[in-house]
């Protein structure tokens, strides 16, 4: 797959808990801009491998790399520091939130104005918390949300609650945005424009994208590449219309029920 320098290079990576190891010897590269996807059914280890890239969990072994500098290891706030954002199968907002709350909680890493400022609602206080509110819009007004602003987070309809979640991973500027299954739950016609938003997203903020997903018509219709897991291990590795024929794919997961 690589013509270039990796964005993101994964070596070797194994996660054992106990006497369990959910993960053993993944590896994976992805260049700038790549648009990938991380496939195979449940228990595979999809999203303990999100974990780990995150820093959610410490590997046993293994290195993960981000633009040549090595992340493995490190606490999530690095590595959202870093340039790694996601989102989570269940969907993780503040319902009792507006959509802008929402997205302005999100910029509070960036703030410029510390505690004392807040408490004694400065000046500095004052103009900081005006330039989160206006990134905040344009940010909603992008990601087609801007007429909901006011609205409360869990009175939007599932598919736009996916979108908002989408728009505060965006507030972090990432180089890497990781998707873990954000067509669970959704419709056909949600799932449709869902995939509608990940292109969208991909080409406006030029990221490079790795999502997990179930929804085979998600995988096949998004991703440029593909890699397979099952029971911890990497089974297969290509362009989607290579993976979809490959016999072991078929065996561990193309050809269950739920991958229809």
């Amino acid at each position: 797959m690589m013509q270039g320098r990796a964005l993101l290079e994964v070596v070797g990576l194994t996660k054992a808990f106990g006497g369990l190891v959910a993960v053993r010897d993944f590896s994976l590269e992805l260049e700038p801009g790549a648009l990938a996807g991380l496939i195979g059914p449940n228990g595979a280890g999809k999203t303990t491998v999100f974990n780990l890239i995150t820093g959610m969990y410490v590997p046993t072994s293994g290195r993960i790399t981000l633009d040549g500098r090595d992340i493995t290891g490190l606490k999530p706030f690095r590595v959202y520091q870093a340039g790694i954002a996601r989102t989570f199968q269940n969907i993780r907002l503040f319902g009792e939130l507006s959509v802008l709350d929402n997205v302005r909680v999100a910029y509070h890493h960036r703030g410029e104005a510390g505690l004392i400022d807040a408490v004694l609602r400065t000046p500095r206080f004052g103009a900081t918390e005006r330039r989160v509110t206006e990134r905040a819009l344009e940010l909603l007004q992008v990601m087609g949300l801007g007429a909901r602003s006011r609205e409360l987070a869990r009175n939007l309809p599932y598919g736009e609650q996916r979108r908002l979640e989408i728009a505060r991973a965006l507030v972090a500027e990432p180089r890497l945005l990781l998707l873990d299954e954000p067509a669970a739950g959704m419709n056909p016609a949600e799932v449709g424009k869902l995939m509608e938003l990940i292109h969208f997203v991909h080409e406006r903020f030029r990221l490079t994208v790795l999502l997990i997903e179930h929804q085979m018509k998600v995988v096949m219709g998004v991703c440029r590449y593909v890699v397979v897991m099952d029971f911890g291990e990497v089974i297969a590795r290509g362009r989607p219309e290579q993976v979809r024929g490959d016999a072991k794919v078929i065996e561990a997961y193309l050809g269950r029920a739920d991958a229809q």
